[in-house]
């Protein structure tokens, strides 16, 4: 009988996550195939398992206060929410429109994500949303970027690698010529394309960064700080996995530049990056735990005030 007056939310709920599967079936099985047939979109395969282990454990971790349903905020805010969600939804599905395919998907894909944290708020109200805010919004990873804005990012990436890749050149002593994507060394020109853009594993990098961050770190800032310093971290990996080839095929062994490391060694300088991001984690970690030490005796800004029922 304990969790009896959570039956009718968790039914509410039930109800409303079956709906949108049966309206919004066609969208997923369109991202789920994409995310399968292209590598840039592969990081939508793991969102869905995250969150639901992200919310899994953030609910273990709660007391039962903060999941007590509020009724009116759950009708004021849940309600409108659905209702926009529904509007984006028949829109992407019956809508005229312009728009390439792959917009629409998008819109499609926004409007379910939409939905389901709108069912949140109307099922379970404002409060279990907060407090489930990241590994909900975390379902918007599940959002495919159109064509033009997956462009502009490859295209940064590639900018950003080759500047990196010159960078270490020229930390070496090597003699390099860069413009744009193109890097000029002795004997040796290089193109930083697309598919070296790297764009799977960044993206893996940023997700796994963002797990860790909410696992680990307490304050809002210190996991704003980590998942900031993963983005760059994204291009010096990718510079320096072209530093390394380039070197390898000019000084050891020249079929380096298009062997098998080539193509599959990526993983290689993933590990290194999370490895980095790790020592970040601890540094952050540490300081974080003394803080909060220090605040738990009363040695910051006095002692804290006992909170009353």
């Amino acid at each position: 009988m304990k969790h009896a007056s959570y039956l009718a939310p968790a039914t509410r709920w039930s109800i409303l996550a079956a709906v949108s599967l049966l309206f919004w079936w066609r969208p997923l099985a369109n991202t789920l195939e994409l995310a399968l047939a292209n590598e840039a979109y592969t990081h939508i395969l793991l969102i869905l398992p995250l969150s639901a282990a992200l919310i899994y454990l953030t609910l273990n971790q709660l007391d039962s206060k903060a999941l007590r349903t509020d009724p009116r905020s759950s009708l004021r805010l849940g309600v409108p929410l659905l209702a926009v969600a529904l509007l984006i939804g028949c829109y992407t599905r019956w809508g005229r429109s312009a728009a390439p395919d792959d917009v629409r998907l998008s819109l499609a894909m926004f409007a379910l994500v939409a939905w389901w944290i709108a069912t949140v708020v109307f099922c379970f109200g404002l409060r279990a949303f907060r407090s489930l805010l990241l590994p909900l919004c975390f379902l918007f990873f599940l959002v495919p970027l159109p064509g033009f804005a997956l462009s502009v990012i490859v295209e940064w990436l590639q900018y950003g690698s080759a500047w990196m890749a010159a960078l270490l050149f020229r930390a070496v002593g090597e003699p390099v010529q860069r413009d744009g994507i193109f890097l000029q060394l002795t004997g040796l020109s290089l193109e930083v394309a697309q598919e070296c853009s790297s764009i799977r594993s960044s993206c893996l990098l940023v997700i796994t960064t963002i797990v860790l961050a909410y696992l680990f770190l307490r304050s809002w800032w210190r996991n704003l700080v980590l998942v900031l310093i993963a983005i760059p971290l994204s291009i010096a990996k990718n510079g320096l996995r072209i530093f390394v080839i380039a070197e390898l095929g000019m000084h050891i062994d020249r079929g380096f530049l298009d062997g098998r490391f080539h193509h599959h060694g990526g993983i290689v300088f993933l590990l290194i990056a999370l490895g980095a991001v790790a020592v970040l984690l601890a540094i952050l970690r540490r300081d974080e735990t003394v803080v909060f030490q220090r605040l738990d005796c009363g040695e910051i800004g006095g002692p804290r005030p006992v909170s009353q029922a």
